[in-house]
């Protein structure tokens, strides 16, 4: 009898969730097994696909330059933006954390609207921001006397024009932190004011072990979505000027559906992932020396 029922609840259980089984071998397993199948064909949509073994790998690996420059970008990107992005994004949480000011509530809503922007709308928000003619903030920088840079026409500060886009849009981030914040025991702060701890050195023993679980979501997050950017370089730049915000995705777009090169564009989709996948690891890996104890 409890056998029939625990059939019968797994049987409704299944039937519950079929909908979502279903979607999940026709959206992302198929596409998945595919892509990795058309990696090892010459395969331009027009004509059936044609095996030639590695040579895409090999083509990518020793016979594309170009390859290794998006790596470098989006490299960049990782480590100069996703460090840039965290230490605003704790230092804001800190501020949004305080108790004693009134109306902190409207703040936390201000820093948090950004991301509810469209990414298309944000592109072109910024583009008019970061006009090197007459944009908001070359404007701004003129009324000191001081010249400001070409932003996104220049090959210098391209790459950190996106860096501050990301910055202004990672209010996702601050939740987290903010979340985490709150649940810091006071008792903590307490004992390290005992024990004659200034307000830096409260952030640095007390504030930031205690975020460590946060921080390693939040990069781990960072870095999967700096690997997938697109929408912003392609429709900011499309990867100009010189090659400077040729992102590692846009150039996969670029290979599958402008040059037509899908096989080459699933090669570079697995070899994206191989990457990810290890910079996952080694964060899992770093992350045991970071453990605390409550």
């Amino acid at each position: 009898m409890r056998l029939s029922k625990e059939r019968k609840d797994l049987r409704n259980a299944l039937f519950f969730i079929s909908p979502w089984i279903v979607g999940f071998f026709l959206f992302t397993a198929y596409p998945l097994l595919m892509s990795l199948y058309y990696s090892f064909m010459d395969y331009n949509i027009i004509r059936s696909p044609e095996f030639i073994g590695l040579e895409n790998y090999i083509k990518l690996f020793t016979g594309d330059s170009m390859f290794y420059k998006t790596l470098s970008n989006t490299f960049y990107m990782i480590f100069v933006g996703i460090t840039a992005m965290t230490a605003v994004a704790i230092f804001v949480s800190i501020l949004l954390n305080n108790k004693r000011i009134k109306g902190m509530a409207f703040f936390r809503v201000v820093f948090f609207l950004p991301t509810l922007v469209p990414l298309v709308i944000l592109a072109i928000l910024w583009i008019w921001i970061l006009q090197s003619d007459s944009g908001v903030v070359n404007s701004f920088l003129g009324f000191f006397g001081i010249e400001g840079p070409g932003w996104f026409a220049s090959p210098t500060w391209s790459k950190p024009s996106f860096i501050l886009m990301g910055i202004w849009g990672s209010g996702n981030m601050i939740i987290i932190y903010l979340a985490g914040l709150q649940g810091i025991s006071d008792s903590l702060y307490e004992a390290a004011s005992i024990d004659g701890a200034g307000s830096v050195q409260k952030v640095f023993y007390v504030t930031l072990p205690m975020l460590k679980p946060m921080i390693l979501f939040n990069v781990i997050t960072g870095i999967i979505n700096m690997f997938q950017s697109f929408a912003e370089a392609f429709i900011i730049t499309n990867g100009g000027p010189d090659g400077s915000t040729m992102f590692y995705s846009l150039y996969l777009y670029q290979n599958a559906f402008q040059y037509q090169k899908m096989g080459y564009a699933s090669a570079m989709a697995w070899v994206l992932l191989l990457i990810a996948l290890a910079f996952t690891l080694l964060l899992f890996k770093l992350s045991k020396r970071w453990g605390y104890e409550e």
